[in-house]
């Protein structure tokens, strides 16, 4: 499908950092647009942080990372309240989060569960609580973070009400040859952010956001995304089917999606194209599904068949 005129530069600019991954850089952007949080859950070295770092700069919105370890603790995520002595009264210290539109929380599963958990109220809500006091976050505010999926000794495995707080979780995949041989000719690839121009200011980005408002989803639509939620949460093939807040998160990103191809209207195909990397990390497989050998993938691709698409005629 043809891509809107005002998203091309966006997608060709981020090309310089990763090449070969057009999809995923699409769906990154539905994310952002929609105001999702995205979890980049791959093996280390394909380029996780990197592009990242490029949505904030081409889109024109501030970026900090915080590298989660073990030691990291809720404070420098929140910040913390401190006694002033002259004033007679604590004072707000801020942390990594308030000053910034998209914070890439770098291999999040690394740290504890208690500082994951600091980021629950950002992620939904746009805001923290200090001591009783909540301090509102910059608009947009977007969480981008990555965990590697391989030497997890050590690690946090995210609970799943964080999960369910990411709009989609992606994996990025290796490159294919061609893609390969430019990044060892150093034609693309970390190196490249520097090379990279943006687009959008921050007010530009939020007037392009606005615009994802004007998309209607009629219906039939709305009825083919909650027959399909309904059906997962019946399934004997899953533990805990979509949630409410996951049914949202389809219509949000099939908004985005018939946005970007220059639509103001859902089509089915807008749901199919995003709901496995919208809901597939909020699904828990039943034994059934195990027995079975299948994947969250084959488990929705069955839930799907059993629901009628919607007549858009």
């Amino acid at each position: 499908m043809k891509i809107r005129t005002e998203i091309e530069p966006v997608i060709r600019e981020i090309e310089k950092v990763i090449a070969g991954k057009t999809e995923i850089i699409e769906k990154i952007l539905m994310a952002i647009l929609s105001g999702g949080n995205v979890l980049l859950d791959d093996v280390p070295g394909v380029g996780k942080t990197s592009l990242a770092l490029a949505f904030g700069k081409v889109l024109g919105l501030s970026c900090k990372r915080i590298q989660f370890t073990p030691d990291v603790l809720p404070s420098d995520i929140v910040g913390f309240s401190i006694y002033n002595k002259e004033g007679e009264r604590l004072r707000y210290v801020p942390g990594v989060i308030n000053d910034c539109n998209i914070l890439l929380a770098d291999e999040i599963n690394r740290t504890s569960s208690k500082t994951q958990s600091a980021l629950l109220e950002a992620m939904e809500e746009h805001s923290v609580t200090v001591d009783g006091n909540t301090y509102e976050l910059k608009n947009p505010f977007v969480v981008i973070a990555t965990q590697n999926n391989v030497g997890t000794t050590g690690t946090q495995a995210l609970p799943q009400a964080q999960l369910d707080r990411f709009l989609l979780s992606l994996t990025i995949g290796y490159p294919d040859k061609s893609t390969q041989m430019d990044i060892l000719k150093g034609v693309v690839g970390a190196d490249s952010i520097d090379k990279v121009k943006p687009i959008y200011d921050c007010n530009e980005f939020l007037a392009l956001k606005e615009q994802i408002k004007t998309v209607n989803a009629n219906e039939g639509i709305l009825e083919y995304i909650s027959d399909i939620a309904i059906e997962s949460r019946s399934s004997e093939l899953l533990k805990l089917g979509i949630s409410p807040r996951g049914a949202l998160g389809i219509i949000n990103m099939a908004k985005s999606a018939a946005f970007i191809y220059g639509r103001d209207y859902i089509i089915p195909e807008d749901v199919d194209y995003v709901i496995s990397d919208t809901v597939s990390h909020r699904l828990i497989l039943s034994r059934a599904s195990f027995n079975e050998k299948m994947s969250k993938k084959d488990v929705l691709e069955r839930i799907m068949s059993k629901v009628k698409k919607p007549d858009m005629r």
